[in-house]
């Protein structure tokens, strides 16, 4: 059991216990003790400062993306934080029941292993349009990794009776695993393929 001092996650989860083993990730995944993950937008205008917003926040914050296909904010999710944020919450258990580790580190795994490395680029050079292939700044594979788990979720609800805790519960302890089932590492393995291919 922690410690009477320390702030559990939903006052259940111990985010002091769960490390990070991808290193380049170290400085951008933030883990800092909250007991409600919001932030209410304090870090909005401030570079660089999403790095300082909890990483189970983060994930609540793009499960808010949830309406028309290229509308992030339309939509019946658009705004609704508290809803995303229950979302959130009822998956952590859901994983726990599943696995009984820390949910939270399920999710930590989950990014890691779908963080991409590489990407490309365009560069005009003399008229012609060349795509070159670049290595992926830390904060990018975190938001990339954040996207292609929620657009996974998002993929598996559509016209489907799974509620969205449970496609998330799954395509989280997927992703923890690198199985090959899951949404985000498809998507990850197809960009970092486009990627080689551009070298």
């Amino acid at each position: 059991m922690a410690a009477e001092s320390t702030l559990l996650l939903f006052r259940k989860w111990d985010l002091s216990q769960v490390g990070i083993k991808d290193l380049g990730l170290k400085n951008v995944v933030s883990l800092k003790p909250v007991l409600v993950p919001t932030s209410f937008g304090r870090h909005e205008h401030a570079k660089f400062a999403k790095t300082q917003v909890n990483i189970v926040e983060r994930l609540a914050n793009n499960l808010m993306h949830f309406g028309r296909k290229h509308a992030k904010n339309a939509g019946r999710m658009g705004g609704k934080k508290l809803r995303a944020i229950n979302i959130v919450g009822t998956t952590l258990d859901i994983i726990h029941l599943r696995t009984g580790k820390n949910p939270v580190e399920v999710l930590v795994r989950a990014i890691e292993n779908t963080a991409p490395n590489e990407d490309t680029t365009r560069i005009a050079y003399g008229g012609v349009v060349y795509h070159v292939s670049v290595d992926i700044a830390p904060l990018r594979r975190v938001d990339l990794a954040l996207r292609f788990i929620s657009e996974g979720v998002r993929q598996s609800c559509f016209s489907n009776m799974k509620s969205v805790e449970e496609a998330l519960a799954n395509e989280l302890l997927l992703a923890s695993e690198g199985s090959a089932d899951s949404f985000a590492i498809r998507a990850k393995n197809e960009q970092e393929r486009i990627a080689m291919a551009s070298r």
